[in-house]
């Protein structure tokens, strides 16, 4: 069989080429004449699947190594008779990690403490679940809305959109996108929506740029009804708002999940999908992948908060200030756009925290449990 592979997908040739012939082709140059008589097609979310590519192909299966699936016509796809696949939490404890990330950097530069705060999780399924624990092992009180889920569950843990948004000192949006059905998220975060935050409240959205109205948070920020937004996430990627961005607090360029691990989950899960579907034997093991070291962090807290110490083990792992500052400046003359999408195609590799062993000194009672609730590696005590 052939398969043929974007280039970004994480050791795809070394995952698939088990299966038969590997053509690696650039995201953005994949088109009819490449995929005409391939069995398979492997993508990230860079490369739109739908009719235009696919139509009088050989094409049995395609599969995005990415957790969403925004650039698929699954609608088609399913018509056509081709099986697809994602690959749902790949990035998940990714991008928890930005979340935390964003959050460490700016209560250490605005001089506030994240304990004892109240952060409105909306959106509370892979990703959303795991930035409530982090935030939860923060010593912060979570408030989680998501309808879906609590019409599945039934579990009052779930509140309404009105009480997380009044209630809540943050605001963090972990919604799929969705234009229809009972609970639509396209431009959810909207005048009505801002209208109802906490005055001053902290935004991010490390979600889908298109779950947020650019111009409903340009106004939030103009009447300080948000007093600070982080954005991972734009409308028109990657043709971003540069007036948007000259405003946000922190601004990244849609890599919040970009971290080695979350990558090559995303390429493991659809190589599982692929060889299911061709009845193959799996043979490619993701653990010998040889990818970047973590390492070892050392901090000493003696006179330091607890926030402070782990601030300073998050930044060597993820340095959110280095995205945020790539993203507003390049070379001479480049376009936002360009740079927004030469940032991504180029993102270095980079281990989550449990890659990471922290040892602290002069700690205090409750920093460990605290580094370990976020992530990272402790040794026992000798």
């Amino acid at each position: 069989m052939k398969t043929v592979c974007a280039a970004s997908v994480l050791a795809g040739r070394e995952a698939f080429e088990g299966l038969g012939e590997v053509v690696v082709r650039p995201d953005d140059r994949i088109g009819p004449a490449d995929v005409r008589d391939a069995d398979a097609l492997i993508v990230r979310s860079k490369t739109r699947v739908d009719a235009r590519l696919l139509s009088g192909s050989s094409a049995q299966f395609v599969g995005t190594a990415t957790a969403g699936f925004d650039h698929f016509d699954t609608a088609w796809l399913e018509a056509a008779g081709i099986a697809w696949c994602a690959a749902p939490g790949c990035n998940a404890n990714s991008v928890s990690e930005y979340v935390v990330a964003a959050l460490l950097h700016l209560a250490c530069r605005d001089g506030f403490e994240l304990a004892g705060r109240t952060l409105g999780v909306i959106g509370v399924g892979q990703v959303g679940s795991r930035v409530a624990a982090k935030a939860e092992g923060l010593g912060m009180r979570v408030l989680r809305n998501d309808p879906p889920l609590q019409l599945a569950t039934g579990d009052p843990a779930f509140l309404p959109l009105d009480e997380v948004l009044r209630g809540s000192d943050i605001v963090t949006l972990h919604v799929p996108l969705t234009r229809t059905g009972p609970c639509p998220t396209f431009h959810m975060a909207g005048c009505d929506f801002f209208a109802r935050l906490r005055p001053g409240a902290l935004f991010l959205n490390a979600a889908r740029g298109e779950a947020m109205d650019t111009e409903a948070l340009g106004l939030a920020l103009d009447r300080g009804i948000v007093s600070r937004a982080v954005l991972d996430v734009w409308e028109n990627e990657p043709a971003i708002s540069a007036a948007l961005l000259d405003r946000v607090a922190l601004g990244t360029p849609h890599i919040a999940g970009y971290s080695y691990d979350g990558r090559l989950n995303g390429t493991a899960a659809v190589y599982s999908e692929a060889c299911r579907f061709f009845e193959a034997t799996p043979g490619w093991p993701p653990a010998e992948c040889a990818g970047p070291a973590g390492g070892l962090l050392e901090a000493d807290a003696r006179g330091r908060s607890d926030e402070e110490v782990l601030r300073s083990l998050v930044r060597p792992v993820y340095d959110i200030e280095a995205d945020d500052a790539a993203l507003r400046r390049g070379p001479p003359g480049e376009m936002v756009a360009d740079r927004f999408r030469r940032l991504r195609h180029s993102y270095p590799d980079r281990r989550e925290f449990p890659s990471w062993t922290v040892r602290l000194a002069r700690g205090s009672p409750g920093l460990s449990g605290k580094a370990r609730a976020l992530g990272f590696r402790i040794p026992p005590c000798p």
